[in-house]
């Protein structure tokens, strides 16, 4: 069954998928164009931005609190390997999660690829294009660059700031943009 949403003028798709209907915290942000299908749960604050796709049809996609998963990223899985995204974690444009988990207080950059039963720890970026192969597991505090991944040292006071900053930028646009959503100024 397809449940269309649409909101004053915002379309997103949320399909539910063999008895799965997608659960969206009332104070979560889901942007025009975005599709959410089958077994997906959003958690409080988070934003969900211009046509990403969180395609829960094998196994369980979960987003934490206060998360970002920017324009045009896509998040799939196997039946084997579902996708966990713990809380304020910033997902960047055009990225791809397969199957993977990644540690709260992340970024993952633009570009990147993380494939199934791989691990980024809590409080890591991972740089730009980068491509972490299937089932490889990173400590808490990396960064993370290249294809295939690697760590090139540990994240520092600063990389921390960087975090906290992405997180609550991306909270305060999911109000900004509710706002214009709900007035119908789009």
């Amino acid at each position: 069954m397809t449940i269309a949403k649409i909101k004053k003028g915002v379309n997103y798709l949320i399909i539910s998928f063999k008895g799965h209907t997608p659960s969206i915290s009332g104070t979560a942000m889901i942007a025009p164009g975005a599709k959410i299908i089958g077994n997906v749960r959003i958690g409080d604050e988070s934003t969900i931005w211009f046509n990403a796709v969180l395609r829960g049809d094998e196994a369980p996609i979960t987003i934490g609190k206060r998360c970002s998963i920017q324009d045009n990223s896509t998040i799939h899985l196997y039946e084997d390997a579902p996708v966990i995204i713990e809380d304020e974690v910033t997902v960047g444009h055009n990225v791809i999660l397969h199957g993977c988990r990644v540690g709260k207080r992340s970024i993952i950059g633009m570009g990147s690829t993380i494939l199934d039963h791989s691990e980024i720890g809590e409080e890591c970026i991972v740089g730009a294009n980068t491509l972490v192969p299937s089932g490889k597991k990173f400590p808490p505090r990396s960064l993370i660059v290249g294809s295939p991944g690697k760590v090139v040292r540990e994240l520092n006071d600063k990389d921390i700031e960087l975090i906290q900053l992405s997180i609550d930028t991306y909270v305060q646009k999911g109000y900004d943009y509710r706002e214009i959503f709900e007035n119908n100024l789009v």
